[in-house]
């Protein structure tokens, strides 16, 4: 077993990638070991589509990617980090594979379109073989099949194996004996069939991974699947080559729990955190076998305490005037996400619900006229008086009102109390929402739902079969309407305040009290002290700078209210284009702000990419062409053109606070229980949008800075130099912070405590502190502005635990209760070490 412990002190991701592989990851593993960081953390690391910037594309799970140097240099690296005293996370994906271009480089899928059905494969894949006569749909063509024949040919591919079909980059295995029929009855002769691509929206019968059709489910709740899927990744687990895993979308799978305990059992206990996003009053289900999640509810609470929350109500009604957007397309939180609920199930999501309505119809009883299944209401009825119409309908009505991400019901077995009142409350509010023609089928989707035996429903054969299926397919379509609606399609419709559009908050609750927090750290050292942490991540859509930045905003709403009305005039006078529309106006400015400095290479695909998951005047898949022109044009000739100046002496308004905020939420994330994950690069402030924006290489410079020589830097700040600035001041901290972790896991480790030490004063709420163990305080300043405004500290002393302190950050000694005034007089946060 390794030598590492247990648990890691901290993590420290890296976007492996061909333009950063495992010998350039090295090459920075000295530099991470001064930094104080335990062990790196690498996004995945198998065989993924050729290019691939993240590796989520898997296509191959028995071979280490080749262009990031193969197993031999993961191993290499493995061997550097060790003698450097790291070890290795590593990511993996049992959700999904690629269905990639050319499509042989996933050779069980390949087997699976040769072979069909009958493939040893085939039960590898979630594909619902009854709803195309037992063909898999691929909706991969620019058009139509009639449109494309003169584009389809056969051909002879090595690579591919021999005689294929080809369109453009993708081959296609051909049914053994009809490699020499006529194109027409060739293409009718296979287990797949080719369709225009838009028809996926509606008629696709594979899972997939939320609404992407190039990434196909897995079905890893099989035995032989899990064994042929992790076989390497264990092998490298037992070769003491990696210390450890993300699990990367665990809501995706069919019984998460069961897949967790059987990963344990195979990985001999290591350190396991889930990419599970957890709502404020949810917690993660007690039989997960794992440490923890990868901690985007401590990125909710941390944010939240730098969050006004009389701000944000003052923003966002300047928001509404300002737009003039109506509640529920962004005017309002809970009408916006409703409304966006409602187009994801509809639209997006219809051939998933399609695939419920059938089994949820075989399993009661009910119609699957074809004409029915879409939800039109038709009249077909059968034994159980349930149409499959008015049964698509309570499907929708029900998933649009789960407030989490999905119940987790194994069929077979009691739902738990937590799901049973999930499900009901849903169910329950459609019920009084809709039309009492919805009862008996929304009292039919609860029990489905709801897993209850075939027994308990009288269902058996081939209806008990199809009450399983959909127990299991309403959780996991729960999950990607989730994702879909809230994180794709509401946070980028309703944008008072930016930071709170972020994966793992919720707009609705945009603040959290010292109280809360403590509380928060207190349950989580008690229930999964191993937990992950997180500020910044490949996946938040704005990095933790920009954020609380932003939330700056919430402490001067009527500053940004003053600059915000004032672009018009001055836009006219310096002839910059107008804004599409008011809303667009509104976002794209407060991303200039957040970004600090604009470059139209940066801020145009952003702005581009928010008013396309938005969907309300263009979209993916129905693109408005002018009006993209027009969001282009004003992004780049406004905040980006003749105002960008504007922008920048805004921003230099904000700056003192947002580096109060950066500094504090830094020191929160790094002290508090759980295990920090620093994402690369941002133990300096980093300003980074959405993907792909903040998934670059580690060794990509920073727009708008000038750090050279960072291991040198560092150095300096170690052996006792001041730091220069704010950026020098926040890689200090980091590196205080992380080595304090490291040397002293008895203040930070899983069996720590935490003490929350209370302020006593008239600006106590504007204080943060807290005891980990009986060694470290850590104190933090919230509010900033707020503060300064009633005057700063003034009377607000803090009581130190018994002993004498030192401030790692900076000189000074401190003991009895102390002013605040003296404590942070050199700046927003300390870090008390017992003397």
């Amino acid at each position: 077993m390794s030598g590492h412990p247990a648990t890691p002190g901290s993590t420290y991701r890296i976007q492996v990638q061909p333009g950063f592989t495992f010998a350039d990851t090295a090459g920075a593993v000295p530099y991470l070991a001064a930094l104080g960081v335990t062990h790196l953390h690498l996004s995945p690391v198998l065989e993924a589509v050729p290019g691939s910037r993240h590796g989520y594309d898997v296509v191959d799970h028995t071979r280490v990617r080749a262009a990031l140097g193969g197993e031999e240099g993961l191993r290499e690296l493995s061997r550097t980090a060790g003698e450097h005293g790291l070890g290795l996370i590593v990511d993996i994906v049992p959700n999904h594979m690629a269905l990639p271009a050319p499509e042989h480089l996933n050779a069980p899928l390949w087997a699976v379109l040769r072979d069909g059905p009958s493939s040893p494969y085939a039960p590898w894949f979630d594909i619902d073989w009854d709803a195309l006569g037992g063909k898999v749909l691929l909706p991969v063509l620019g058009e139509p099949v009639p449109d494309v024949l003169g584009d389809l040919s056969v051909i002879t591919d090595k690579a591919a194996g021999g005689r294929v079909l080809r369109y453009y980059d993708h081959r296609f295995p051909l049914r053994p004996g009809t490699e020499e029929l006529p194109l027409p009855e060739l293409l009718e002769a296979q287990w797949y069939r080719l369709a225009y691509w838009r028809t996926a929206r509606t008629d696709l019968n594979y899972r997939r991974f939320f609404t992407i059709s190039d990434l196909i489910a897995v079905r890893v709740e099989r035995p032989e699947v899990f064994d042929a899927t992790h076989a390497t990744v264990l092998r490298l687990l037992r070769d003491d080559v990696v210390d450890g895993l993300r699990i990367d979308h665990p809501d995706g799978l069919a019984d998460p729990a069961a897949y967790l305990r059987r990963l344990a059992e195979a990985a001999g206990g290591r350190w396991t955190v889930v990419e599970k996003i957890l709502q404020r009053d949810e917690e993660l289900p007690p039989d997960w076998t794992c440490a923890g999640t990868t901690g985007y509810d401590a990125l909710d609470r941390i944010d939240g305490l730098f969050t006004d929350p009389a701000g944000v109500a003052e923003l966002s009604d300047f928001y509404r005037e300002f737009t003039g957007v109506p509640d529920d397309r962004g005017g309002r939180w809970a009408a916006t996400a409703r409304r966006a609920a409602y187009r994801v199930v509809t639209h997006d999501l219809a051939a998933e619900v399609g695939r419920l309505t059938r089994a949820g119809s075989r399993a009661v009883g009910g119609s699957e006229a074809a004409g029915d299944e879409d939800g039109s209401g038709g009249a077909a009825e059968s034994g159980s008086g349930i149409g499959s119409g008015v049964l698509a309908d309570a499907i929708r009505e029900t998933l649009v009102r789960i407030p989490v991400y999905r119940p987790y019901v194994e069929p077979g077995r009691p739902a738990s109390d937590t799901d049973v009142a999930l499900v009901e409350s849903a169910v329950e509010a459609a019920r009084a929402e809709c039309a009492p023609a919805l009862s008996a089928a929304l009292d039919a989707v609860r029990d489905l739902a709801l897993g209850r035996t075939a027994e308990a429903l009288g269902l058996s054969g081939a209806a008990g079969e199809a009450a399983t299926d959909f127990a299991v397919r309403f959780a996991q379509v729960a999950s990607a309407l989730h994702a879909k609606s809230v994180e794709d399609t509401g946070f980028y419709r309703y944008v008072p305040l930016l930071s709170l559009c972020e994966v793992g908050r919720d707009p609705g609750r945009p603040a959290t009290t010292p109280e809360e927090f403590h509380a928060y750290c207190a349950r989580m050292l008690r229930e999964r002290p191993a937990t992950g942490t997180v500020l910044s991540t490949h996946d938040t859509k704005r990095s933790a700078d920009v954020r609380l930045r932003l939330a700056v905003l919430s402490e001067r709403p009527a500053a940004w209210r003053e600059w915000l009305a004032a672009r018009d005039e001055r836009a006219e006078r310096l002839g910059a284009p107008a804004a599409p529309d008011r809303h667009t106006q509104y976002t794209v400015f407060q991303t200039a702000a957040g970004l600090g400095f604009c470059t139209p290479e940066r801020l145009v695909p952003a702005a581009l990419k928010a008013v396309r998951e938005a969907g309300l005047r263009t979209s993916w898949t129905e693109a408005d062409e002018a009006y993209e022109k027009a969001v282009a044009d004003f992004t780049d000739e406004g905040p980006c053109g003749v105002q960008v100046y504007d922008v920048g002496e805004f921003v230099r308004s904000l700056e003192p606070y947002a580096a109060a905020n950066s500094l504090g939420a830094a020191l929160l994330h790094l002290t508090m229980p759980g295990v920090p994950d620093v994402y690369q690069g941002t133990e300096y402030p980093v300003y980074t949008l959405v993907d792909p924006d903040n998934r670059g290489p580690l060794t990509r410079p920073e727009p708008g800075t000038t750090r050279v020589g960072v291991a040198r830097t560092l150095q300096r700040l170690l052996d006792g130099a001041e730091p220069r600035g704010f950026d020098e001041a926040k890689l200090h901290l980091t590196a205080v912070a992380l080595r304090l972790r490291r040397e002293h896991p008895e203040w930070y480790g899983p069996s720590a405590g935490y003490r929350p030490l209370t302020a006593e004063g008239s600006a106590a709420g504007h204080v943060v502190a807290f005891l980990r163990g009986d060694g470290a305080v850590s104190v933090v300043t919230r509010l900033s502005r707020r503060l300064e405004e009633t005057g700063g500290w003034g009377d607000t002393v803090l009581p130190l635990p018994a002993g004498r302190w030192t401030d790692a950050l900076r000189s000074g000694e401190f003991e009895g209760t102390v002013p605040l005034a003296t404590l942070l007089s050199a700046g927003p946060v300390a870090l008390l070490t017992r003397t």
